[in-house]
């Protein structure tokens, strides 16, 4: 991390009351439309800290040009490439708030976002994480994909708010030891499982985050075969974790003896679906038909099965896979809606 400068230090003064943390790299054309919604939050006592992470698209200047016209930006420049989780564990530990705010670069926050995230924390010193419900953009911020209340209902190990929107206590953070290298592409899933575990993490049931689809986003651009390896892994850690048993012996075992490396059928479909519906959302066809039979992801397994179908449909017709997918979003919103109410904060619940 000595590769790291502080380009504009902090002012001395009384500590803020978020902070909020933003790991960048080559995020043009969106990087003005994120900073500007932090920036006009109703909550004005924040600190806004930026690491650009070797950006060669003119993010740097840009953000250089940010800080210059706000003094609640905090800037650092990386002069090499950092592995994300390292990046990202770097930033909180600059944090002089003991609240801190993940926001990512390509996507919006409401303005009411931090506001309402502070005094949830404010209110319950129990909560360790509260994130938010989000709407779905692409690349002209136009909303594509609705909020979804009803996976708020349901229990799940996977979390029912995107990474960008949380907020969480930093003491906690710590104490669960941060992001880990070793869960490369679910890093963040890792740690909220890991902050679930030691405290209650809450959902506002507003749709506070508006996540960008866009092609050039970093899940859509990592390696597909590091995507599918990474999913084998982490179904091997969520069966630990539903055993009610701790898997990070499961992590040691794959990085010292390359367990996960076999590419199941399952596995390679997982990769090419996640890659698939960032473009669907982002308003292209998901392209994946082709490789689904290169890699041969063939199998009697239902998600292989449904992957399959779902990528022939939006082979054949994108639109009316969108329309299809947002009228049965919105109608499973709306039975949600009769339990969950709007203003409301909902339990993240695993088992």
């Amino acid at each position: 991390m000595q590769a790291i400068i502080e380009r504009k230090s902090v002012r001395q003064g009384a500590r803020p009351s978020v902070s909020v943390v933003m790991p960048v790299r080559n995020a043009l054309p969106f990087l003005d439309a994120s900073i500007e919604s932090i920036l006009n939050q109703n909550l004005k006592d924040f600190e806004f800290i930026i690491l650009d992470d070797a950006s060669t698209d003119g993010t740097t200047e840009r953000l250089r040009e940010w800080a210059e016209r706000d003094d609640r930006i905090r800037l650092y420049e990386s002069r090499e490439k950092i592995d994300p989780s390292l990046s990202a564990n770097f930033i909180v530990r600059q944090a002089r708030s003991s609240l801190v705010a993940r926001m990512d670069a390509d996507d919006i926050s409401h303005p009411d976002r931090l506001m309402r995230q502070f005094e949830v924390m404010r209110s319950c010193p129990d909560v360790a994480m509260v994130g938010t419900l989000f709407e779905g953009i692409d690349v002209r911020g136009r909303r594509v994909r609705r909020r979804d209340r009803w996976r708020l209902k349901r229990k799940s190990v996977f979390p029912p708010f995107p990474h960008g929107s949380v907020m969480f206590r930093r003491e906690i953070f710590e104490e669960v030891g941060g992001y880990r290298l070793e869960c490369d592409t679910w890093e963040d899933q890792d740690l909220f499982l890991r902050i679930r575990k030691r405290a209650r993490v809450v959902v506002i049931t507003d749709a506070l985050y508006y996540y960008r689809f866009h092609a050039a986003s970093i899940t859509s651009n990592r390696s597909m075969k590091r995507i599918a390896h990474m999913y084998s892994v982490r179904e091997r850690c969520l069966k630990e974790l539903l055993r009610g048993q701790d898997y990070t012996h499961v992590l040691k075992e794959a990085v010292s003896n390359g367990h996960g490396n076999r590419q199941t059928s399952e596995a390679i479909a997982y990769a090419l679906y996640l890659r698939g519906s960032i473009r669907l959302w982002a308003g292209q066809s998901p392209d994946v038909v082709r490789q689904l039979f290169e890699y041969k992801t063939f199998g009697l397994g239902t998600f292989q099965l449904r992957t399959l179908v779902w990528a022939t449909w939006g082979w054949l017709s994108p639109r009316s896979l969108r329309f299809f997918l947002r009228s049965f979003m919105g109608t499973r919103d709306f039975l949600a809606s009769y339990s969950v109410k709007d203003g409301g904060i909902h339990e993240w619940r695993l088992e």
